[in-house]
């Protein structure tokens, strides 16, 4: 993966987790040949472990190289659905959020 097109590495998104896509913001330009272009998405996967959706693919510079390889996640544990994002260029980012009608854990911040 190239650090060297990037203005951040794995910048915190805090609760954005993509699933597809890329965060543009956060490209610099090829570090290779010099030139900013639209990032094309390739390698895409998917696979099922365990009751766990995970979704990979590579940020690919139009013109020369893998920038980076993103990696999402998708499961439910309990009432709560997880969603999860690892990438050199779009970042880090977790989310929980509760399948039930109301949310357990906005309750506790009640009181």
């Amino acid at each position: 993966m190239c650090g060297d097109c990037v203005e951040t590495e794995y910048p915190n998104r805090g609760n954005t987790c993509l699933e597809n896509g890329s965060f543009l913001l956060n490209f610099t330009g090829c570090a290779v040949c010099n030139k900013w272009d639209f990032m094309l998405v390739t390698n895409k996967s998917l696979k099922e472990e365990d009751g766990e959706e995970i979704v990979t693919y590579d940020h690919l510079c139009r013109n020369c190289h893998v920038v980076a390889r993103h990696e999402y996640t998708f499961s439910i544990m309990d009432e709560f659905q997880e969603y999860t994002m690892l990438c050199l260029l779009c970042g880090k980012a977790k989310v929980t959020v509760s399948i039930l009608p109301n949310d357990p854990q906005q309750m506790t911040l009640l009181f």
